[in-house]
């Protein structure tokens, strides 16, 4: 009988490798597979049901993730989450969301503005329903909206390729329920610095919003 967590979503419409990269993916994150656990190709492909080939391809595509570290004569074993890890991706996570929030002040739209504070509502009705994976979903729009309102693509581009790598570090801080409303009250003071323009006090929410997590995660992850 197969693992509950590697039953795959059927979607004619999705490559099989992208369904098996999506449920391996979510099995990580959600700790069914944790730091450590061996993925065989043979035994993923008999428990999902698939052949051996979009196994392989999923499983490269989450070692670019950095979920995945592939190791000579042991093959693909899902990465630890480390400290240095987390304070290195977080850091120049820091530093692009002062930027976009600095140019959000300067160029967002009224209607780009009520967007983010769209995407902030869902993100707090998503925290009253306690769905891990709706809430860091939530979180990721709220923040890649205010990257769009930035207006600059190049920023765009390096923002998505390093959300890949932010995603199982937000996981990480999300599990913390006792801070949820922290980061409810430090999403509206982002947002109401959008609102007013204030792009100096943008910076310094959007900074503290990214050293509150870097603090938390140190105390949850120990080498």
């Amino acid at each position: 009988m197969a693992e509950e967590f590697l039953k795959i979503d059927a979607d004619e419409s999705t490559p099989l490798r992208d369904l098996v990269f999506r449920t391996l993916r979510r099995a990580i994150l959600m700790d069914h597979l944790p730091p450590g656990t061996r993925l065989l190709e043979v035994h993923l492909s008999e428990e999902m049901g698939v052949s051996r080939t979009p196994v392989r391809e999923a499983i490269r595509m989450l070692e670019h993730e950095g979920l995945v570290t592939m190791y000579p004569r042991r093959g693909a074993v899902v990465a630890k989450i480390t400290r240095k890890g987390m304070k290195d991706v977080l850091e120049v996570r820091a530093a692009l969301d002062e930027l976009a929030v600095s140019l959000a002040c300067e160029r967002a739209s009224a209607e780009k503005i009520a967007e983010i504070e769209k995407r902030e509502r869902e993100f707090e009705e998503r925290m009253r329903g306690g769905d891990l994976t709706g809430i860091a979903r939530a979180d990721s729009e709220f923040h890649s909206t205010i990257v769009e309102a930035a207006d600059n693509e190049k920023l765009q581009q390096i923002s998505v390729n390093l959300a890949e790598q932010i995603h199982r570090y937000r996981y990480e801080t999300l599990k913390d329920v006792g801070g949820h409303r922290t980061l409810i009250e430090e999403h509206r003071g982002i947002l109401n610095a959008l609102k007013n323009r204030d792009t100096e006090d943008a910076k310094v929410r959007a900074r503290e919003h990214i050293e509150r997590q870097v603090e938390l995660f140190m105390k949850k992850i120990k080498e």
